[in-house]
């Protein structure tokens, strides 16, 4: 239970994080600094490997020729070149990044899309098995 909670907390930091570096105008004068942003972009990084490693498990359980998977395939494939870009250093460009943890901060959101989309896929799978499974109970 604690670790649940603790993953909970750090879910909730992240998403704060990355509503915090959407919110950027890269336009702007009035960008973060470039170690704010650098270490946003580190915590993007760490976080969205960590919901890679879920998201493919969690594939394993859905059809493989499904939309459902192939958008997840997709979105797998994105973040396997996005999260391992070598990280800048601290002597970039504000607004470089920045558009690092901007881009990032996308990233997460699409792979946190990716695994609501699966697990309700999961979820249809098992309600049409249980389903399959009372009606041939009932026929025997």
């Amino acid at each position: 239970m604690t670790t649940t909670v603790a993953k909970l907390r750090a879910d909730a930091e992240v998403l704060a994080l990355v509503e915090t570096a959407l919110s950027w105008d890269l336009h702007s004068a009035d960008l973060p600094a470039v170690e704010d942003a650098l270490s946003m972009a580190q915590k993007f990084t760490g976080y969205g490997r960590a919901v890679v490693d879920e998201l493919r498990t969690q594939c394993l359980n859905i059809v493989a020729d499904s939309d459902v998977a192939a958008r997840a395939t997709a979105t797998l494939g994105e973040a396997s070149r996005r999260l391992y870009l070598r990280p800048l250093v601290g002597s970039a460009s504000p607004r470089s990044a920045a558009q690092r943890a901007q881009n990032l901060a996308r990233l997460v959101q699409s792979l946190l899309r990716a695994v609501e989309q699966v697990n309700e896929a999961r979820a249809l799978i098992t309600r049409s098995q249980q389903g399959a499974h009372t009606t041939s109970k009932g026929t025997s």
